[in-house]
């Protein structure tokens, strides 16, 4: 998705911003390693970049920071069949039915209303099916990395994930229709995210 929203000569030509991709080792066990989300290694990046635009502006980062979405991309609980009473009613992502946005109000997932509606919003416009979890409120809830680079970094962030099957088992299972949608609606969001993010007022 980020190759090919860059594939053509003029692909950036109004792109204020940096599109890019992260990726961590050990989210398995906690993210707490030099490899890690819970690593420096995000701020860092973000420092390294920002200071190749301007050297004397001391306070860009913070302001690259402000202006940044992260998408933070795992995976999330589609409805089995044979453990329905585990969703909720009105909770229950299907394989085949798109991307999930995670809710989760103890911040184990980091999105909330305004990065749910900008992430929504690319899928309408690409007439793309997209679905919401949020976990029952008598269970435990997963975490993803999200909250850690949301709390660490100061990033505005949206958790998403592909519905998945017997997540953690040696049979973990989705399905194929939603790889397909998870590469349109992802590249969708790098071309699409700046002019539609300069559209969005918050009313706080």
């Amino acid at each position: 998705a980020l190759v090919e929203s860059t594939s053509t000569d003029h692909s950036l030509d109004h792109e204020s911003g940096v599109r890019m991709v992260a990726l961590f080792d050990h989210e398995e066990v906690g993210s707490d390693s030099a490899q890690g989300a819970g690593s420096p290694a995000m701020l860092d990046a973000l420092t390294r970049i920002t200071g190749c635009f301007n050297h004397s502006n001391s306070k860009l980062l913070e302001k690259a920071i402000q202006r940044s979405f992260l998408v933070s991309a795992d995976m999330a609980h589609a409805l089995h069949p044979n453990y329905m009473e585990k969703h909720e009613e009105n909770h229950q992502p299907k394989l085949h039915g798109g991307l999930v946005i995670k809710h989760n109000a103890n911040q184990r997932y980091a999105t909330n209303a305004v990065t749910a509606f900008i992430f929504r919003e690319i899928a309408e416009r690409h007439q793309l099916p997209i679905q919401d979890f949020v976990v029952r409120n008598d269970m435990a809830c997963g975490s993803t990395i999200g909250p850690i680079l949301a709390s660490g970094v100061g990033i505005r962030t949206v958790d998403i994930g592909a519905p998945q099957l017997s997540m953690h088992s040696i049979r973990e299972m989705c399905a194929v229709d939603d790889v397909n949608y998870s590469y349109e609606h992802l590249k969708a969001y790098f071309e699409e995210f700046t002019e539609l993010d300069n559209k969005v007022k918050v009313d706080c």
